[in-house]
């Protein structure tokens, strides 16, 4: 099941919404929470029943984890509380190797030996790679102090299996939540800001991602003998478009839900397609991902506090690691790499040099080096990536421009517009200066277009077929 879509939207959602408000706040919000847990439950098994029961052990694996690493901390018995935190990582790390990384391991070792081994086929488990950051970065809280076990089993499951970011996030850390599970007020003022972000994150996803996809596919379509440069800066600028508009969509509708019922999570996207330096890029795209690499890899490792040798070992293990979360594929390492490889260039001197140059040209650098790391991206298979490569430096036989492009260009600029100023900040700047000036006029204006969005979102999901969430394949 899918946010967006009209079985969750007119069915699952106001079913759940029903349930909780009529469920009282008794207990410190245990029967509420216990609602939450149990409606998640169906909402994940409504796509994947089998891989409840793997969404269910890691969560009474980390709760049995981290309740004995609190105990043996507070027995001041360090060794004993590690040794539950390190069970807690090889647990989760091995649901993670079984369930997707097989298949690219015997890859591998076949290639590797010549043997022929056939691994068996297993359907990655939707939102595993989140849900196992999220427990594991429970346990190693509780273990450091900076949270305390939670004994409520309810509270716990309900943390894990929160259906607003289970699937893609954002990734929740313990210590950011554990207090709301328990103390929580639900708002007029915050039902009014989750749906508003709600049906903000809708309208991302059905009409801008859904269609900057459409773009996307139409551009790929074409052979390699007739991808002209123009068609193929075009291609990758809607599939950056797409990914942001999906992504930062999905995180949207996620926080507005999690507001409606009584949370505040911190935000995944801070508009990076701004960014002037990919240093600035990675801490506006994805955050809570970069938060919890920061926390639980970077640190640990030593940080930048070991000299520049080791900041660089720490930022590759990072970024390997980051590629090989995305997926178990090469070019997803590639990826990692590939950023990696420019973060360290910025660190050796290059963003001394950018802060130098005139904002516009820092900005064009980080746009291109990003298009070039979603090239690596859109494709596991070398072939396209090597033909866009080529068309986008002019060495295409199909010329600069031609009329297909030009015609696909012009048919949809207006969609094109909306698609560059939605990811930039002039609309919440636009919004933030209209209700300087008149708060009744900026009420009304913000509920026509809640309104607005909300029925050409449905619109869009009666009448179209091409729906996909991209990150749901991580």
């Amino acid at each position: 099941m899918v946010f967006s879509s009209l079985l969750f939207l007119f069915r699952f959602l106001p079913c759940v919404l029903i349930l909780y408000f009529i469920t009282p706040s008794c207990m410190k919000n245990t029967w509420k929470n216990l609602v939450l847990f149990l409606t998640s439950l169906v909402f994940y098994a409504w796509g994947e029943p089998i891989y409840v029961t793997l969404m269910l052990f890691s969560t009474v694996v980390d709760y049995i984890n981290g309740g004995m690493a609190g105990y043996f901390i507070k027995k001041e018995n360090k060794k004993a509380a590690k040794f539950f935190v390190f069970l807690s990582i090889i647990i989760n790390l091995s649901l993670l190797g079984v369930f997707k990384y097989t298949g690219f391991i015997i890859d591998i070792w076949n290639a590797v030996t010549g043997m022929g081994i056939k691994a068996k086929e297993l359907a990655l488990p939707i939102g595993i790679s989140f849900y196992t950051f999220q427990t594991m970065s429970y346990t190693i809280d509780v273990y450091r102090g900076d949270a305390k076990p939670e004994k409520n089993i309810i509270n716990f499951g309900a943390y894990v299996a929160m259906f607003p970011q289970l699937i893609a996030g954002p990734i929740v850390r313990f210590k950011d939540i554990s207090l709301m599970l328990r103390e929580r007020t639900i708002t007029a003022e915050k039902l009014s800001y989750g749906s508003l972000r709600f049906i903000t994150g809708l309208g991302k996803k059905v009409i801008l991602a859904n269609q900057a996809g459409e773009l996307f596919k139409t551009v790929t379509a074409y052979s390699a003998g007739n991808l002209t440069t123009a068609a193929a800066w075009f291609g990758i600028l809607m599939f950056s478009l797409q990914i942001y508009f999906d992504f930062s969509g999905y995180s949207d509708m996620a926080i507005g839900l999690m507001a409606i019922f009584g949370f505040e999570i911190p935000e995944n996207f801070n508009y990076p397609y701004l960014s002037k330096s990919i240093t600035e890029f990675w801490r506006r795209w994805h955050i809570s991902l970069g938060t919890w690499f920061k926390e639980y890899v970077y640190i640990p490792l030593g940080g930048s506090r070991k000299g520049k040798l080791r900041t660089f070992l720490n930022i590759f293990a990072v970024w390997f690691l980051t590629g090989l979360w995305h997926g178990a594929s090469w070019n997803f390492i590639a990826w990692g790499m590939y950023f990696c490889f420019f973060l360290i260039i910025e660190k050796l001197g290059l963003l001394k040099l950018l802060h130098k140059l005139p904002a516009f040209l820092c900005h064009i650098y980080a746009l291109i080096i990003i298009y070039g790391g979603w090239l690596l991206f859109a494709w596991e298979d070398i072939t396209h990536h090597k033909i866009f490569v080529k068309a986008m430096a002019g060495i295409t036989e199909a010329g600069f421009v031609n009329k297909n492009i030009m015609y696909v260009v012009a048919s949809n600029a207006i969609l094109l517009i909306f698609l560059i100023i939605g990811s930039t900040s002039l609309p919440a700047k636009a919004g933030t200066w209209i209700c300087s000036k008149n708060e009744i006029f900026a009420n009304l204006l913000k509920t026509l277009f809640i309104t607005a969005v909300f029925i050409l979102s449905v619109a869009y999901l009666v009448n179209g077929t091409y729906n996909p969430f991209l990150y749901f394949r991580f």
